[in-house]
Parts: structure tokens; sequence; C-alpha cells
């Protein structure tokens, strides 16, 4: 098994807070930048698999990077540099306290709730007789928000965002804006290269002189869901499962091995070869959605070599 970098403990210098996600690590540093590390944890209904992946992080870092340029010119981010594989810098922002979610498909929570019997989800009204992995009429934004740290994450409409207070109307109006684009440009990106963009999040914030841009990886398998373009209509009118590219094959692991982020249940370990799947299953996104092959970095100490390659980019700037 290769090495992974499932924790962090970078030495820089101006640091002045260190904030551990799920995923990625945050330090931020002298001059309201920010510095981004994505490790190799999985996460999944919320909680962080016992294992790491190898190379799961340069991949999600290396594909976030691809789509963050591929989309600047219609919606601003946080973006400056990436110094490493694994590794962006960029503004320092303040996040808005909802994830704008957004679904051109039928599937995953939205089918979960469909098929429990709801026909509302966020507001939003979904029409009657759509089998899984239907296409909706037009996209639907289904934000979602978190009540406190480590809760999960909540479904909530436009109307309870702007009743609450969460995010100012005209805030709010620009996030769907730009949410749009985004899936738009997205969807236009993946059907290039024979993928269909199921559903994403984004997460936006506000920088110090008040605009609004991205601020987390965008079109990635931990954030996205891709189904293959060839077949899919067939697989739809014979009521297959759709052959997909994202992090709900995971899930659907853990499902079939008693775990979906319940109360009382425990996380299973992951097999070598479940593991060894995961890692192609990202490679083959990575590969697939880019059109690049993807070079593995050296990760005989993933943490001196990212150390390293901050400590030269902060002394050359």
């Amino acid at each position: 098994m290769n090495n992974t970098l499932t924790k962090t403990n970078l030495q820089l210098e101006g640091l002045q807070s260190v904030y551990h996600g799920k995923v990625r690590e945050v330090y931020e540093v002298a001059n309201n930048q920010l510095v981004m590390v994505a490790t190799d944890r999985l996460s999944a209904f919320d909680v962080v698999l016992p294992q790491g992946i190898p190379y799961k992080g340069q991949l999600l870092n290396q594909l976030a990077l691809h789509m963050l340029e591929a989309t600047s010119d219609l919606v601003p981010n946080w973006l400056t540099a990436s110094p490493d594989p694994n590794v962006s810098v960029g503004e320092k922002c303040t996040p808005f306290k909802v994830e704008m979610v957004i679904r051109g498909y039928l599937a995953g929570h939205a089918y979960r709730e469909y098929k429990a019997g709801k026909r509302t989800l966020c507001g939003v009204h979904l029409p009657e007789g759509l089998k899984e992995n239907d296409a909706f009429p037009k996209p639907i934004i289904t934000p979602t928000t978190k009540a406190a740290m480590g809760s999960h994450d909540e479904d909530i409409s436009r109307e309870a965002i702007l009743e609450n207070g969460i995010v100012t109307k005209a805030d709010y109006e620009k996030l769907e804006e730009y949410t749009y684009k985004l899936f738009a440009r997205g969807t236009e990106i993946a059907k290039k290269q024979g993928l269909i963009l199921v559903d994403t999040k984004y997460e936006f914030g506000k920088t110090a002189d008040g605009k609004i841009v991205v601020i987390d990886e965008i079109h990635t398998p931990d954030s996205s869901r891709y189904f293959y373009l060839e077949g899919y209509q067939e697989r739809q009118d014979k009521g297959e499962k759709q052959k997909q590219l994202s992090k709900e094959f995971v899930r659907e692991w853990l499902i079939e091995n008693g775990f979906q982020g319940k109360e009382g249940q425990k996380v299973p370990n992951l097999p070598p070869d479940f593991i060894q799947l995961v890692t192609q299953r990202y490679i083959e996104l990575y590969e697939k959605i880019t059109g690049k092959e993807f070079v593995k970095a050296d990760t005989e100490d993933i943490h001196q070599r990212i150390q390293s390659n901050l400590d030269t980019y902060f002394s050359e700037k």
C-alpha cells in the first residue's frame, strides 16, 4: 500500500490558525492568505473513514484546480497558486453558511427522498412519475446548511434562508446566478468528455472587499456525481443502473456493509482491494474529465514534500 496523507502539521511563517476539516486542512497565514491541503482522507455520510486513499488528495486538488481555471471567466474564485500537488493557496474569505447544491437528475439523496414519498425538496416541487436517474425538466437548486459544527448537512429552502437572514436577498440571488452558470459550464465540459454532470455543490465566500467568490473545490468526485453519457438513455429505458463516476459507489458499499452514518452504527474498515478500487475510480474520473494523464507525485514522505514546497513558495514571494 502506498503512503497516504491523513494528517498534517505544517510549520508556516506567520501562521495564525489551523482548521482540520473532514478532508482538507486549512492554514491561515499572514496577508489574509489561506493554505488549503487536500489530504487522502475519505468521508461519506459526514464521517471520515478509517483509512486513507492513495493519491486521493492530489487527485482532488489537481481536478479542482483544473475546474477553477476552466470557470474563472464566468465566476471569480479564491485561488492564487498551487505550490504542491496536494496544496492550493488563496485569499481568505468569509464563507456563506449555505452550500449551493444543484441537481440535473433525480439521483442520490434526492432520489432517496423521492422514493420515501416526498415531492418537495428544499421548497422545490418535484414532478410525479420520475424514475431514479431521470433528468429534471430543468436543473434545481436544493441548498443545505449546517446546524452546528460536525453536524449533518441539512436541507433548507430558499425561503427559509432569506426569512432567517442566513444570506441577504441580494447575495443569495448572486449565489443562484453563479450556481446556474457554473453548472452549465460543468455540464458542457463533462459532455465534451462523454460524461453527464448529474449533480454537484458549490461553496462561496466574500473577500475582504465584498466580492463573492467560489471558495472550495468544484466538479470533483467528492462534490459531484457523473454518469457516462454513452448508453445513458438505453440504461434508463431498461431500468438498469447507470454507469457512474462519483463517490456514490463508496456510499453504496458502506450501506451494504451496514453503515449509513446513523447513530449507533460502526464505520467498517475498508479492505485493501476496495481501497485500491477507490484510487482507480478517482484516477479514472480525473483522466476522463480533464483529458489529461494523471502523473503520480512522490509519496515517499508526502508531509516533508509539502513542507519543502511551501517553504520555497513563500520564500520566493
